[in-house]
C-alpha cells in the first residue's frame, strides 16, 4: 500500500478499492480489527474431502466461511463481496503447479467453484501491536516471512502435505503476551505452534522465507516465533497435485466485515 494512500478502516472500503482497481499489494493493517481471510477454491468433487482436510487440521485451516459450489458472495461474513474480484492477487494451480497469478478470477471462474474461507494471522496483529510487539511490515508494502515446515497435516483423501507457518521477531520479555495475545483467536491460528529454534521444524535458513519477505532481527534479545499458516493450502497444492486449486497469493487476503472481537475467546 503507498504511503500516500490513506489506510481503508473497513472490510468494505478495502474490497470496493480492490475491485477498482487501485489496491493491489498485502493487506497486513488494513482495515484494523477486522478478520482477513485466506482463499482457497477447488472443484465441488473434491470440496468435502477439502473440508475433511480443514476439520483435520485447524490449526492452520480454521474455517471461517464456506461459499456454494457457483456462488461468488461471502454472504455471512462479507454481504455485497465477489470473490472473484475482491482479493488484491490470486494464485492458480493447476496439477500442482503456478500457472497463473491473476488479478481477477473472472478468466477462471468454473460454475462448481467451492470457496473456503480460512481465519489469518493478520487478524490477531492489533492485538500484538497493543502488548508492545512491533511488526515493521504492518501498514506497508511489505509482507511477513512464511515458510514451509517438516510437519506433516493430518491427510483427508488426495490431501496432505507439510504445514506453513508465518514467522515474526518477539522480545524475550513480550513472548508470554504474545501466546496469551494471539491464544484468545483460535478461528485466526491461535497460539504459536513453535517458538525457539527454527530447524526444530524444518526450517534451514531464518533468512529465506518460502513466501513473503525476510524479517530481520532488530537485536539479541527477540527470539523467532511461528504461527500455523493459512497459506498451506498452497504446499498442500503442490504436493498433493488437484486437477484445480485457486488461492490468494500470501500475504493478499479477502477482507471480511467480521471484527477480530467477534472470534475471540475470553
Amino acid at each position: 500500500m503507498s504511503t500516500e494512500l490513506t489506510i481503508p478502516q473497513t472490510g468494505s472500503e478495502v474490497r470496493r478499492l480492490i475491485r477498482e482497481g487501485s489496491f493491489n499489494q498485502p493487506t497486513s493493517g488494513v482495515a484494523p480489527h477486522h478478520v482477513q481471510a485466506n482463499v482457497a477454491i477447488l472443484p465441488k468433487d473434491v470440496a468435502f474431502e477439502f473440508l475433511l482436510f480443514c476439520q483435520r487440521n485447524p490449526k492452520p485451516c480454521p474455517v471461517v466461511e464456506v461459499i456454494e459450489a457457483g456462488e461468488v458472495e461471502a454472504a455471512l461474513t462479507a454481504p455485497g463481496s465477489d470473490i472473484r474480484t475482491d482479493v488484491p492477487l490470486y494464485r492458480v494451480y493447476k496439477n500442482g503447479e503456478l500457472v497463473d497469478e491473476p488479478r481477477t478470477l473472472e478468466s477462471h471462474w468454473r460454475d462448481d467453484l467451492v470457496t473456503f474461507l480460512l481465519g489469518c494471522s493478520f487478524s490477531f496483529e492489533h492485538a500484538l501491536m497493543a502488548n508492545g510487539i512491533d511488526l515493521p511490515y504492518y501498514g506497508t508494502e511489505r509482507n511477513v516471512p512464511m515458510f514451509i515446515t517438516d510437519i506433516e497435516t493430518a491427510k483427508s483423501g488426495d490431501f496432505s502435505g507439510p504445514m506453513v507457518v508465518s514467522h515474526r521477531w518477539i522480545p524475550q520479555d513480550k513472548v508470554v503476551r504474545a501466546v496469551q495475545a494471539t491464544s484468545r483467536f483460535p478461528d485466526t491460528h491461535g497460539a504459536p505452534i513453535h517458538i525457539g529454534d527454527p530447524s526444530k521444524i524444518g526450517i534451514s535458513d531464518i533468512t529465506k522465507p518460502d513466501f513473503g519477505a525476510v524479517w530481520e532481527q532488530g537485536n539479541d534479545d527477540e527470539v523467532p516465533v511461528f504461527w500455523a499458516c493459512g497459506v498451506t493450502p498452497q504446499s498442500v497444492a503442490m504436493a498433493s497435485k488437484p486437477e484445480l486449486m485457486i488461492t490468494h497469493s500470501p500475504g493478499h487476503m479477502f477482507v471480511t466485515d467480521l471484527k477480530d472481537e467477534d472470534l475471540a475467546v475470553l
